[in-house]
């Protein structure tokens, strides 16, 4: 995948922009971030630990901070665009307030 690729996905969720997040650009629900593209062609997905273990493998590894696991890091050259919509969806989903979810079919 491409990074105008995953801007795409990430844009078309509902209420998502694009924000600079210390020099690279991030995607976010407000003012929470809900992805990162931490260098040429790695994505970085907050998600929560269950979800993050349940995608490891393949193209997508482990994000910890520090000790704690923050979500998954994407190898953009070796994944496919249904992960990426799926990951993408799944941080949405954690951090987007309930009326957002309810209008979401």
């Amino acid at each position: 995948m491409t990074e105008e690729q995953v801007r795409a996905l990430a844009l078309a969720l509902p209420e998502v922009t694009e924000a600079d997040h210390h020099g690279r650009p991030s995607f976010r629900l407000g003012t929470t971030v809900l992805a990162t593209l931490w260098a040429p062609g790695i994505l970085d997905v907050v998600v929560g630990e269950s979800e993050a273990r349940a995608a490891e493998g393949g193209a997508v590894s482990l994000l910890w901070w520090g000790k704690r696991l923050s979500g998954v890091q994407v190898d953009l050259a070796a994944v496919d665009e249904a992960t990426v919509a799926d990951l993408l969806e799944e941080a949405w989903t954690r951090r987007a307030p309930a009326r957002l979810r309810r209008e979401r079919p």
